[in-house]
């Protein structure tokens, strides 16, 4: 063992926060062997002193100035897990400033603010890692960074957010609709209260974000990614896809096309066939392609106290290790600058549901409407319903734009009753 000690400062101590003390305790001799030397803790930063914890904390540890915290200037580690955009971005720049290296788990500022985080921590000659940001303890970033560097991602498509894919899952497993799927998600603690992040896509649109910044070496903010959550999908819609041999899944989507990248999150069919079909529950995995490689599945837990506490460990290890040798490890790269592609260029296969009338003709003219917009159909369903009838139609590739055409010109067709879906399809070879 070394004479030697880190000094690391605990930024929040909520779920994720209570876990990182509690292995920093229980692992404290085994991580001062893998280290090097011995990791202190020297300071807690909480919003109340007096609110309750899952693991006890010295109380002289304990503090609620986290700007002071940070700016000892002895301090050789923070790590954040306080999440959200402020105070984190000042507290981490502060850190950073102070001769601190970081370590956080927020996805939010990442996806908002990374590249001014990254400019910070390379002029102060200082690590900023996150792998605790993106599918929990599933080790997805570092492969993405450094496995990964000599080779060419093409694309990047996982199931990133673990609420979601539970209510999905539940809907496809017992016929439930997203109303009561929801419930029993909350009942469980899989959603929160007020699950609008989780369920809109907005965490996973973040998410989105890194992936894509990593896998193609450019900078894309969540405000690049087109999102859409997944409250409007149906029993109906989770019941065509089974018909297809599908399931409903929301999907995280990274490529590179002709140099440019396209980035989205939405609900997707996806062949039963496919890895990413059988992620169960509140489970998350990461489908990865390169030109060399090939295709790499990353499976685990994405969230939860204890797995976001293991990434955050292992990222506490390598930038501690570069501490003592004087070093740094990867920072960001985006020597490529690609542009970000408009959804509506996006190509990708289509499933539409369009109620009818039951009547000769019908078909031929909702086929002439997606021929009109160069829209291939691969294949029709078609159920009577007396006077009525639904078409289910799935497309060929085509672009978002020539489908969104098509959809608003079968809405304005007098013997369109409604287009009760609209749905992509992903998973299967171009």
């Amino acid at each position: 063992m070394s004479d030697k000690s880190l000094k690391v400062v605990l930024l929040g101590c909520g779920s994720v926060g209570s876990q990182v003390v509690r292995l920093l305790t229980e692992q404290a001799a085994d991580l001062e062997a893998r280290v090097g030397a011995r990791i202190e803790l020297a300071g807690v930063a909480v919003r109340r002193l007096d609110a309750a914890r899952e693991v006890e904390v010295p109380a002289g540890l304990l503090t609620t100035d986290a700007a002071g915290l940070v700016a000892r200037g002895d301090i050789d580690l923070v790590i954040e897990v306080i999440g959200g955009l402020e105070p984190a971005r000042s507290l981490i720049l502060s850190a950073l400033e102070n001769g601190a290296s970081v370590v956080t788990a927020n996805k939010a500022l990442l996806a908002e603010d990374g590249p001014r985080l990254f400019e910070a921590a390379a002029k102060a000659e200082r690590d900023l890692y996150y792998e605790a940001a993106v599918a929990g303890a599933i080790p997805i970033v570092r492969p993405l960074r450094e496995s990964l560097a000599g080779d060419r991602v093409t694309r990047v498509m996982g199931i990133v957010n673990g609420t979601t894919n539970f209510i999905l899952d539940k809907m496809d497993s017992s016929g439930a609709g997203f109303s009561e799927a929801l419930e029993e998600a909350q009942e469980l603690g899989y959603a929160e209260a007020d699950p609008t992040a989780d369920v809109e896509g907005f965490d996973a649109a973040a998410k989105a974000a890194i992936l894509a910044s990593l896998a193609f070496h450019s900078r894309v903010t969540a405000a690049d990614v087109h999102r859409e959550g997944i409250s409007e999908v149906t029993a109906a819609d989770v019941a065509s896809a089974r018909e297809m041999g599908a399931v409903v899944k929301l999907l995280a989507i990274a490529e590179l096309r002709e140099d440019r990248v396209a980035v989205r999150v939405h609900p997707a069919m996806i062949p039963r066939s496919h890895p990413l079909a059988s992620v169960r529950g509140a489970y998350n995995a990461v489908f990865v392609e390169s030109q060399a490689a090939g295709q790499l599945m990353f499976y685990g837990p994405g969230a939860g106290g204890s797995p976001t506490a293991s990434a955050i460990l292992g990222d506490l290890v390598t930038v501690a290790r570069n501490r003592l040798s004087n070093t740094t490890g990867a920072g960001e790269s985006a020597y490529a600058d690609r542009a970000v592609q408009p959804m509506g260029e996006t190509h990708t296969r289509y499933h539409v549901a369009i109620d009818v009338e039951d009547r000769a003709g019908v078909l031929s003219a909702v086929a002439q409407a997606f021929a009109e917009h160069e829209v291939s159909i691969q294949t029709v369903r078609q159920e009577g319903r007396g006077a009525d009838a639904q078409l289910v139609v799935v497309s060929h590739r085509a672009t978002d734009a020539q489908l969104a055409a098509t959809v608003e010109q079968l809405r304005t067709m007098e013997i369109v009753r409604e287009v009760t879906s609209v749905m992509r399809v992903e998973g299967e070879s171009e």
